[in-house]
């Protein structure tokens, strides 16, 4: 009974072949091939988006991903849209578990210790509102000292596209954005972000050079977690207070530097994310055979990329 069964389906499964090899298409001429072609941009696209979706799935998940996938969809959710405020219930919905409704600042400076130890951690547009409505500003108070890469998703944070930032580009555009936090023992914490200079000053007439500041981590810095960019994976690079003293001078020389340049940005390289990777191998965070890591490579396009 059983191999009748196979048998059928073997024959059923060869007449269905034979079928769809021998039919006749229903276009002909350019309307053909171009059907095939569109065909074949949507099998790409959807390759693309399957790749994609499989890393950010799977890879710089830490050791619990579904926790991890279930506390992005909850900031991700209660992330309001640009210049709307923050709802009342969206830190307790999110952070409640583990944090309470109003913690102290030590409490959140315990929790992102705690969490910096075990690797690549979320800075999420809920916990940054919350910080600085209620401390006034991302510091050492909230922050540990030390010298951090944040990584955030690429793409607008205005409308109407904030949307396809918020969620697809997410899960569906594995590549990241990355840019360097430093968080001093004392006073706020400062950014260094870098990308087309236009971005960072309209008025300039070569727009498309690649540029960089150094700024307050606050709501109205380049990086800063916004609707859009609503979450940032930030790792713990050094806390040796030698080094985190030392690093907003080291950035400010590293901006200079590459203002003095004059490059022209590209979208794979050299951008944001080489600059980035050029400033860690100078500084011996990471070796340059690892900043050209394949996985990292695609994670941050152009971290790899010959310095300037």
């Amino acid at each position: 009974m059983t191999q009748r069964v196979r048998d059928r389906l073997k024959a059923r499964s060869r007449a269905t072949l034979e079928h769809v090899r021998h039919a006749r298409h229903p276009l002909h001429g350019w309307r053909k091939w171009s059907l095939i072609l569109l065909q074949a941009v949507i099998g790409v696209v959807l390759l693309f988006a399957a790749v994609n979706l499989t890393l950010s799935l799977t890879a710089f998940r830490g050791a619990n991903p579904l926790d991890r996938s279930i506390h992005e969809l909850r900031s991700l959710w209660f992330s309001p849209a640009d210049g709307k405020a923050m709802s009342a219930g969206a830190f307790e919905a999110v952070y409640g578990q583990r944090l309470g409704s109003r913690p102290a600042a030590a409490d959140i400076r315990a929790y992102f210790s705690r969490e910096a130890s075990r690797g690549i951690f979320l800075l999420d547009h809920v916990m940054a509102d919350h910080i600085v409505a209620r401390f006034g500003r991302i510091d050492g108070r909230t922050l540990p000292s030390g010298v951090y890469v944040g990584a955030r998703a690429l793409g607008p944070d205005g409308a109407p596209w904030v949307g396809v930032t918020k969620w697809p580009a997410h899960y569906l555009m594995f590549p990241r954005h990355a840019y360097i936090l430093v968080v001093p023992e004392s006073g706020p914490a400062l950014v260094f972000s870098a990308s087309q200079n236009a971005k960072f000053d309209p008025d300039l007439p070569e727009g498309n050079q690649l540029g960089a500041q150094v700024t307050t981590y606050d709501r109205e810095a380049y990086d800063f977690p916004s609707s859009g960019q609503a979450l940032h994976e930030i790792t713990l690079i050094t806390d040796d207070p030698a080094q985190v003293a030392a690093a907003p001078a080291a950035l400010e020389r590293a901006r200079a530097a590459l203002d003095a340049r004059n490059l022209r940005y590209g979208m794979l390289a050299p951008n944001s994310n080489t600059v980035v990777g050029c400033i860690l191998e100078a500084s011996g965070a990471i070796s340059r055979e690892q900043r050209s890591r394949i996985l990292l490579s695609i994670r941050a396009p152009g971290i790899g990329a010959t310095c300037w």
